[in-house]
């Protein structure tokens, strides 16, 4: 590979060899957090335990839950097509949802920190054929790295959001030779496309969002069956995966809404379970009673708040739920994945910050398959406005349901598009 361009990213490669002592206080920070499990930290910097399998090896970087269940449909195809495969992660949610959803031949690993010698020690042990990163997971160093030993890189699933698009456009050239890295990007929207190829890459396909073709989850049949026992006849709303600030505005939305709907029950489910503790203090400052699924506390006739502090279980939340304020959207994160819920019959509430994944929720917007709530004041109006007129919901959950129908093929149309870097590494495993 041609020597880096830019100064900038030649002073940023060569920075990452000096990094040694910030990332071991970074990962000692994560560790602390409970961001990071203490038991498997040093493979965050290329320190391995398992042996390559034999054969081609397709590698996987997917940074948190959502982009993890969006390529489950890939690993599953390449596994059954006899490849290995190995799915790296950030986060400690995304590894426990790897331990419950990979296929048994996959292998999962705790993705390396963007510095050039842990991903060399990386690349040296796995050996990777190919090389596909999920959606905006862009490191210069690891790209830098694939490209010295000539292996095929893949953005999978791109997307490129308008905060996104304008701070990689400040680095100029420098930019320009990290997206040059990149031998195809498989954009989920046209102004994803259009934004990639303006930052450099030079093969762009536009095979759609994969998220699309995500396979739905079923509840836990008993599982499902004991909570609708312990929720009996009482109206159910969900917050579902949400941030701090947010757990604050819900809690205010239930506290006005138990004024006219006295038996309503709140299933309130954060986006990391392990604030529940801070929570459920929240809950409790708020005077309204609450149990908390994790220490395997029952609903009971008197509870107002069930903090759903578990991971896995979103299918089971949306099956009791006619309607949920999906949470990312108040909080400045960008929004989350709204697919899930749209395929899950309940009517769909959010913010009007969601601009991880705008172009889907505008379409849900425009078709009436999601109401946004411009302030966060304005939930538990609208809230009541559903609890009030049924029907409204349900003509929202059909819509929803539609929208999502037409969106499918993008599974297909990805392997297409993989079918040549493909063909190339079943030739042989390095």
């Amino acid at each position: 590979m041609a020597a880096p361009k830019s100064l900038l990213l030649k002073i940023y490669l060569a920075a990452t060899w000096l990094a040694w002592p910030a990332l071991h206080m970074l990962s000692l920070v994560r560790i602390k957090t409970g961001r990071d499990d203490p038991d498997r930290a040093s493979e965050r910097f290329g320190v391995v335990r398992r042996h390559r399998p034999s054969g081609p090896v397709i590698w996987i970087h997917a940074a948190s839950v959502g982009e993890t269940m969006s390529v489950l449909p890939v690993i599953e195809k390449l596994c059954a097509e006899e490849y290995q495969v190995l799915l790296t992660t950030v986060t400690r949610t995304s590894a426990e949802l790897a331990s419950q959803r990979l296929p048994t031949q996959a292998i999962h690993q705790y993705c390396v920190f963007d510095s050039v010698p842990l991903i060399e020690r990386f690349i040296a042990h796995w050996r990777p054929d190919l090389a596909l990163t999920v959606e905006s997971e862009i490191w210069p160093a690891t790209f830098s790295t694939l490209k010295k030993y000539d292996i095929p890189l893949v953005l999978l699933n791109a997307r490129m959001s308008d905060r996104s698009f304008k701070a990689w456009s400040r680095f100029g050239r420098a930019a320009r030779d990290v997206f040059s890295m990149i031998d195809l990007a498989l954009a989920q929207t046209q102004t994803d496309a259009v934004r990639l190829e303006q930052l450099g890459c030079k093969s762009v396909r536009r095979p759609g969002n994969l998220k699309f073709d995500a396979p739905l989850d079923a509840p836990d049949a008993r599982a499902l069956e004991s909570l609708r026992k312990q929720i009996g006849q009482r109206r159910v709303w969900l917050a579902a995966l949400t941030h701090p600030g947010e757990d604050e505005a819900v809690l205010r939305a239930q506290t006005l809404l138990l004024e006219n709907h006295p038996d309503l029950l709140l299933i309130l489910v954060p986006r990391h379970p392990a604030r529940a503790s801070d929570i459920v203090d929240l809950v409790e400052t708020a005077s309204l009673s609450c149990r908390r699924r994790a220490a395997e506390q029952s609903i009971g006739t008197d509870t107002q708040v069930y903090v759903a502090d578990t991971i896995g279980e979103m299918a089971l939340f949306y099956a009791v739920a006619p309607l949920v304020f999906l949470g990312g959207s108040f909080a400045d994160v960008g929004g989350h994945n709204p697919l899930e819920a749209a395929r899950s019959d309940t009517a769909l509430l959010t913010g009007p910050k969601v601009e991880n994944a705008r172009a889907v929720y505008k379409l849900l917007w425009e078709r009436q398959a999601a109401i946004r709530i411009e302030r966060e004041g304005d939930l538990a109006e609208v809230v009541a406005g559903l609890l009030e007129d049924p029907g409204k919901g349900v003509k929202m959950a059909r819509a929803a349901q539609a929208l999502v129908d037409e969106g499918r093929g993008a599974l297909d149309r990805t392997f297409d598009a993989l079918a040549p870097f493909l063909q190339a590494a079943g030739h042989g495993a390095r």
